[in-house]
């Protein structure tokens, strides 16, 4: 399919992209895709005709990406720091002993090729875990709010913090973390572990985010011990704090390898506490079961159908990419989109998974809603795949990339440009 290039898009007035096909449920419509015209004028989707009408005959259209779970100070390390286990102990250690090279310049141009990358592949949104140690927290937020304004017309940045929960004590340097974070409208982020101090840790960390008015956002269960149940903890802790902030919880892991009824107690905890799951499917399919010499014998996933069932919202997002964490991935959601579809046998024509990658991240991350109404942005991506066999079948690198009513014109970044930064003295 040949797309409308940039000349022939009118720049003064408004065209009209008639034929298109959308998820249904994304236009308010039961069933798996939808016949939909968009008309942009300027920046905006308004409702009248426009002076110009392309024939898009059946092409899929999505709205712009967020990606709500990703590692932006970690990305594209993999070159200095390998993991060659492929174990999650493994990728901790590479990423620890590579710390000492986060410089201020290798941080913002990593930081910066990850978001060149993510900007063409159609993403305008995206939550970024920073580590923050003490001593790393206050290098790593101050560059992200330069980072930040210097993408804020292109992707909105918002970033969570993560450590281990038991180096948030309120009562601690942690005290000045938040304090930072909140200035910054960022979100409290922390790694939860078993441990028979947990629930304390839990209400402490709520009872801190309570008092600056912030969202919380976990990584919980990445494991295939069924005896690690953060998730269940981390629920009971809403319910008995009653934390009213939005809570994310990424992983979730355990929960696949637990029995159907533990899971099922864990899974109607989490629908009664208002808690959105992100599902990591290429980070997990990697970590996950990874031993040398051996096949591994499960996916790695959290128990996504069930979730959906009980109304617990789910988002798929990228994790970690090129790095000790996972070799692999651009900050590309259509390769989640198809990587999740084949790993967790989703149907995208059965009316609610697509929201999944496209509204639900949005609505839980708190970020601006995007989608096809007059009056919103015209931030979306068109396909040449008609349907999802189409869509699923092919990587889709023919896509384009509409923002603010315009053709993003940048091409993907080489990866020579990161070379220098990956010639470091053992």
């Amino acid at each position: 399919m040949t797309f409308p290039t940039a000349k022939e898009l009118p720049t003064d007035g408004p065209y009209t992209l008639a034929n298109l096909r959308v998820p249904a449920a994304l236009i308010g419509k039961p069933g798996d895709l939808a016949d939909l015209n968009i008309t942009v004028e300027g920046e905006h989707i308004v409702a009248r005709p426009g002076a110009v009408t392309f024939d898009m005959k059946g092409a899929i259209v999505l709205p712009a990406f967020a990606d709500i779970h990703t590692h932006l100070d970690k990305g594209h390390i993999l070159p200095r720091a390998s993991n060659p286990h492929g174990t999650l102990s493994g990728a901790m250690r590479a990423t620890a002993q590579d710390r000492d090279n986060w410089t201020h310049i290798d941080l913002w141009r990593r930081m910066n090729f990850a978001l060149e990358s993510a900007f063409v592949h159609g993403t305008r949104a995206i939550r970024t875990h920073l580590d923050s140690r003490p001593e790393h927290a206050s290098r790593v937020w101050p560059l992200f709010l330069e980072l930040r304004e210097e993408w804020a017309d292109r992707i909105t940045l918002q970033a969570a913090t993560l450590l281990p929960l038991e180096a948030t004590d309120p009562t601690g340097p942690f005290r000045l973390t938040a304090d930072m974070v909140a200035h910054a409208g960022g979100v409290l982020g922390a790694l939860a572990l078993p441990s028979p101090e947990l629930p304390e840790q839990l209400d402490a960390f709520l009872s801190l985010a309570r008092q600056h008015d912030l969202a919380v956002d976990f990584h919980a269960d990445e494991t295939d011990n069924p005896q690690s149940d953060c998730l269940r903890h981390i629920a009971e802790a809403v319910l008995r704090t009653g934390f009213e902030g939005a809570v994310t919880v990424g992983h979730c892991c355990s929960l696949a390898t637990q029995s159907e009824e533990v899971a099922q107690a864990t899974l109607e905890r989490v629908a009664e506490a208002g808690i959105g799951v992100v599902c990591l499917p290429l980070a997990n399919a990697y970590l996950q079961d990874h031993m040398p010499g051996r096949t591994p014998r499960w996916r790695g996933i959290t128990l996504v159908h069930e979730m959906q069932a009980m109304g617990i919202p789910v988002a798929f997002a990228s994790d970690n990419t090129r790095d000790p964490f996972n070799p692999h991935g651009d900050l590309d959601m259509v390769e989640i989109m198809r990587a999740s579809a084949r790993l967790a046998h989703l149907d995208l024509g059965d009316g609610e998974w697509p929201l999944s990658f496209t509204t639900l991240p949005t609505e839980m991350a708190s970020f601006e809603p995007t989608g096809f109404l007059p009056g919103q942005k015209a931030d979306f991506i068109l396909f040449s795949a008609r349907d999802w066999s189409e869509f699923l079948s092919r990587p889709q690198s023919d896509r384009l990339v509409i923002r603010a009513g315009r053709p993003v014109a940048e091409g993907l970044p080489d990866y020579s440009a990161l070379d220098d930064l990956m010639d470091v003295a053992d």
